[in-house]
């Protein structure tokens, strides 16, 4: 058979090899002699002990939080069985993080679907075993090929509008260069295309030459048959031998109706089939039985020619089938990879910076243990609603609580101490995956930029080995796993161990572990243990290989906090938290005798209160650190009000002087008109006053004239000569100008200094300027009712700072507030409200205000009610340091100081 007119050629062009069969999954440097044929146990050994590592450390969960990010079935299906690539080298996992970035940037330019992509697998599985396929399944094939190619040229088409061709370097590149070596199979895609229309699913005439001439054939003899039996049917119809013509289809072959009684109508007709009552032939006219024949004979020609082309194109699917499994093997790591980007998205995730063995040092800060983050948002997601949202505004940042992980990289035994459920084996599996999760190209969640070594293998020995079926107790499960990971380890791997040397004698526990991690800091490059041995703690006085680390414990709450507390060492804590669930008194007090006896004379005590003393420290300096960081916030907006106010200085400059221009202009055009009505006055009496009356009428118009110009003169200077402004001396309360604000109007908030400066403020701003930009108001000297209310706001401006002073004294002494610079953050408006609901809103504000801050509580003048009660509160409230009543500066306006 031959396809018409087209030409079509398979493609055996084989992909290359993914993985090497010689390229060993794991390749350590084993440290303990071994002979040479062992290396294929010792290897089948780190597999083992690496898949066990995979379930204790919870992997296959991790990897099930990328599936809903997944748009293909085999990435789905890939993060399901936890087979997402890990990189086997330092390059594979920087490969598999550029990928991720790379994905990264461009899902940001917009959503990118490859579900189109689907896994023909068993497809071409049935075609490699000579399996004719059907019309559907060869076109879901070539659908595949087609959305993967066209899913490629999205990826080149984007890479070139970010800034390069195809083949350059840019932020696409990672993404292409993984389809960089797949064959997209265009021509069979054509082919397919070309033989079957798959919106219908049927096989066209141009598939070969065959078909086409054999549906020719049969449908011009299909419409001589159809004729024929129409003109029998006719026939039959009006002789009576049918209620109305029928042609039908029995046994395969066409024919016509007939009352059984009328079955002479048809001579020689052949009786095909009967009617369930026996009153309807249904016969077949001699004159169309060669041509039912022909039907039949082109009907099994077109089926067989059919079948054929089915099994063309299922032959060339079959030699393509290795070049479509690579194609579908790449797009699957490009799914995972937007899978991986989508979730960093979604945790907040950082980019780690991967190092070989030994070159840096390890450093995640502010990280978050994956899984228990997954369950946070879940519960989140479960509330479902927006008051949730808001309540949990701050859930995700507090649990689970971020912990840091710094370890220098000359540190080989990091040795962590602490009470129990502290969060040792948490920290210690956070550790455990952020490796994993860098390894395989995932963002971690953590701050900043994550460092961390790459590690060939990662060994656990985390929970209970115990074992009745191999006849194992807790110590004997933990020792013989214990033995594999010392045969396996090498310098490239991370080794984690729970609770080592527990579930025997202590003092043999002791002397075991202390071995055990000296074996290890010369065979591993890090390995990080859990202990409540206060004796392992010492071995870091003896090398500096090894490090201490312990669990913060709050000796006020006795509660943990699960924070690390790097190079320190912690108690378990034990009989404070036995004291704290109200156990025995008694059995308490004689196991602190014993702990007394079995320890050196005072040295727990000593120990205590130099980590209490520790801990008090730390507290005071994070305290200092948030109120420095609180003041300098409040600094930065400050600094941006007054940068608003002084940036609309010159604008409202240019306005004021703008509408003066304007009153100006008017008073000249008054002016004009007056003087002009004077003129017109005066010409109109003119002709009508006697000779001797024209002096008269001369001397009253200048005079006229003369008051409207008086009456326009300009007054004197606003300001007093520059001898006066420049010995002038400003007074606490007084109103002056200010040359730095473009002599706008300022009060004196503060006595003048030695320094020659002065406190002034203008609107809700504070500034202190020099003395010689200070000048006096003049009208202000002249007024004698200003003198009265300058000396009056100077009597209450004493009267407010004696009760400021007081009030220091009293209450705030010592203590340090923000500045006192009003804004619409520090300031509750009572005006308006009612008693009670002016309280309610004045306790909420002092309630949510931070500590050391200032609250401006408005209350105006009014009826005085919801001052009183204002003033009754301050009074009263715990949080209340001092507080100021309205001053000349602030009236209707009570200013609070917050503890």
């Amino acid at each position: 058979m031959e396809l018409a007119r087209h030409s079509f050629t398979a493609i055996n062009t084989r992909p290359p090899t993914l993985f090497s069969p010689s390229k060993a999954l794991f390749k350590p440097t084993l440290s303990l002699p071994h002979p040479a044929e062992s290396h294929s146990r010792r290897l089948a050994l780190a597999q083992t002990l690496q898949s066990e590592t995979l379930k204790i450390l919870e992997w296959g969960f991790l990897c099930k939080q990328l599936s809903p990010f997944t748009s293909t079935s085999m990435g789905f299906r890939a993060t399901e069985e936890a087979a997402i690539p890990i990189g086997e080298t330092l390059g594979e996992s920087v490969k598999l993080l550029d990928q991720t970035a790379a994905a990264v940037y461009a899902a940001e330019s917009g959503p990118w679907d490859f579900s189109g992509i689907e896994d023909v697998t068993p497809i071409i599985e049935a075609s490699a075993r000579a399996e004719m396929l059907t019309v559907g399944e060869i076109c879901r094939v070539q659908r595949m090929l087609v959305v993967a190619r066209t899913m490629a040229e999205k990826l080149e088409a984007a890479a070139v509008a970010d800034g390069g061709g195809a083949d350059s370097s840019n932020r696409y590149s990672p993404l292409l260069d993984i389809l960089h070596e797949c064959n997209y199979q265009s021509e069979l895609a054509n082919k397919i295309g070309f033989c079957i229309d798959c919106s219908l699913s049927i096989i066209l005439d141009r598939a070969s030459e065959d078909l086409e001439i054999i549906r020719s054939e049969r449908k011009r003899n299909m419409e001589d048959l159809d004729f024929l039996l129409k003109e029998a049917s006719n026939r039959v119809f009006r002789a009576g031998g049918i209620d109305k013509p029928l042609v039908t289809k029995r046994r395969a072959r066409l024919c016509v109706g007939v009352r059984a009684s009328h079955k002479y109508l048809l001579p020689e007709g052949i009786v095909l089939d009967v009617s369930g009552s026996g009153a309807t032939y249904f016969m077949e006219p001699k004159e169309a039985v060669e041509l039912n024949n022909m039907e039949v004979r082109l009907s099994n020609a077109e089926r067989a020619e059919e079948m054929a082309i089915l099994s063309l194109l299922t032959s060339e699917i079959a030699e393509a089938r290795s070049q479509i499994k690579y194609l579908m093997q790449r797009f699957r790591e490009i799914d995972l990879a937007f899978a991986r980007a989508a979730y960093a998205r979604e945790v907040n995730g950082r980019c780690p910076i991967l190092s070989s063995c030994g070159s840096e040092h390890l450093d995640i800060e502010g990280m978050q243990h994956p899984l228990l983050l997954a369950s946070q948002r879940r519960l989140l997601d479960e509330e479902n609603g927006t008051s949730a949202s808001r309540n949990h505004k701050g859930s995700l940042a507090d649990f689970p609580v971020p912990i840091d992980i710094k370890v220098n990289r000359a540190t080989r035994v990091v040795v962590i101490s602490g009470p129990n459920t502290g969060g040792k084996t948490a920290s210690m599996k956070t550790l455990g995956l952020a490796s994993l999760m860098s390894k395989a190209g995932m963002y971690v969640p953590a701050k900043n930029l994550p460092r961390l070594p790459w590690f060939n293998l990662v060994l656990a020995d985390i929970g209970d080995q115990q074992s009745l079926e191999q006849n194992l107790s807790t110590f004997s499960g933990h020792i013989s796993r214990i033995r594999d990971i010392l045969e396996v380890a090498s310098m490239e791997s991370l080794v984690l161990i729970d609770e080592i040397g527990s579930g025997t004698d202590p003092s043999e526990g002791v002397a075991l572990s202390s071995s055990i991690l000296n074996y290890l800091k010369d065979r591993v490059n890090l390995a990080i243990v859990t202990t409540h041995y206060a004796d392992l703690t010492l071995l870091r006085e003896k090398d500096a290989r090894f490090e201490n680390a312990a669990m913060e414990f709050s000796l006020e709450t006795l509660k943990p906090t699960y924070r690390v507390l790097w190079g320190s060492t912690g108690d378990s804590n034990a009989l404070n938290i036995a004291e704290s669930i109200g156990f025995n008194l008694n059995i308490i007090e004689r196991a602190r005798q014993w702990v007394e006896k079995l320890k050196p004379e005072r040295e727990q005590e000593r120990r205590g209160l130099l980590y209490q003393s520790l801990m008090e420290e730390k507290n005071q300096l994070e305290a200092h650190k948030k109120k420095a960081k609180s003041l300098h916030d409040e600094i930065m907006d400050l600094h941006n009000e007054i940068q608003s106010e002084a940036e609309g200085i010159g604008t409202r400059e240019k306005a004021l002087m703008g509408k003066e221009t304007r009153i100006v202009q008017q008073e000249l055009k008054d002016v004009e008109k007056q003087i002009n009505s004077v003129v017109v006055d005066f010409e109109r009496q003119l002709s009508e006053v006697r000779y001797d009356e024209i002096n008269s009428l001369i001397r009253k118009s200048e005079s006229a004239i003369a008051s409207i110009l008086e009456a326009h003169q300009p007054t004197d200077s606003l300001y007093d000569n520059k001898p006066d402004y420049v010995s002038y001396t400003p007074k606490y309360g007084e109103q002056v100008l200010v040359k730095g604000l473009g002599n706008k109007l300022a009060k004196v908030v503060e006595a003048p200094g030695d320094d020659g400066t002065v406190l002034v403020q203008f609107g809700k701003v504070r500034v202190r300027v020099n003395n010689s930009d200070v000048r006096a108001i003049a009208g202000s000297r002249k007024s004698h009712a200003t003198a009265n209310s300058l000396q009056h706001l100077r009597r209450q401006a004493s009267r407010s700072k004696e009760y400021q002073n007081l009030a220091e004294t009293k209450d705030g002494e010592g203590l340090l507030f923000g500045p006192t610079v009003q804004t619409s953050k520090n300031t509750v408006d009572l005006r308006g409200m009612r008693v009670e609901e002016a309280a309610l809103e004045l306790d909420m504000a002092i309630s949510s205000r931070g500590p050391h801050s200032v609250l401006f509580i408005i209350h105006g003048m009014g009826t005085g009610a919801v001052k009183e009660r204002a003033l009754e509160m301050l009074r009263n409230h715990p949080r209340v340091a001092k507080y100021e009543q309205e001053s000349p500066l602030n009236y209707g306006c009570t200013v609070a100081y917050i503890r």
